[in-house]
């Protein structure tokens, strides 16, 4: 069902992060830490990540959440590790890469490295998930997907 055009607006993303989530929170891996740890549903959750990535790519609306939050929270019930992150890197740009492709589609897929790299920095210490720290190397999972592809 890929898209020969880009990502255009929140109407899209409404569609593409239904799409990854959906698939997030079946994945054995990564799901519990969506329905059991944090109890959240899809439809509770989409409005929120949907302001979140709006405001990343688009610059559009006021997001003031904090991002990070949640995710320590999460990490003080079970820990968050470079695996999990790494899974969650390769669902985004399955979905992505699944929807769409264009200048905005890449941006989406670099900043949700970026994005995995620093939680992963901030709940693990600066020697996880670098290329010489021990806990594995979060865009190495996104690099081997699109090699893959």
């Amino acid at each position: 069902m890929r898209t020969t055009r880009d990502i255009r607006g929140r109407d899209d993303l409404d569609v593409l992060l239904r799409r990854f989530y959906t698939a997030a929170f079946a994945d054995p891996l990564i799901g519990p830490f969506f329905t059991e740890i944090a109890g959240t549903g899809l439809e509770t959750h989409l409005p929120r990540i949907t302001d979140f990535w709006e405001r990343a790519l688009f610059r559009t609306t006021d997001y003031g959440r904090d991002a990070f939050a949640p995710h320590a929270a999460l990490h003080s019930v079970r820990p968050l590790t470079a695996a999990h992150f790494g899974r969650w890197v390769q669902l985004w740009h399955a979905a992505v890469d699944g929807l769409h492709t264009g200048p905005r589609a890449e941006r989406a897929k670099g900043q949700g490295e970026r994005i995995a790299v620093a939680m992963l920095r901030r709940l693990a210490g600066p020697g996880v998930g670098t290329a010489g720290g021990g806990g594995g190397f979060v865009p190495l999972a996104a690099l081997e997907l699109r090699s893959a592809a």
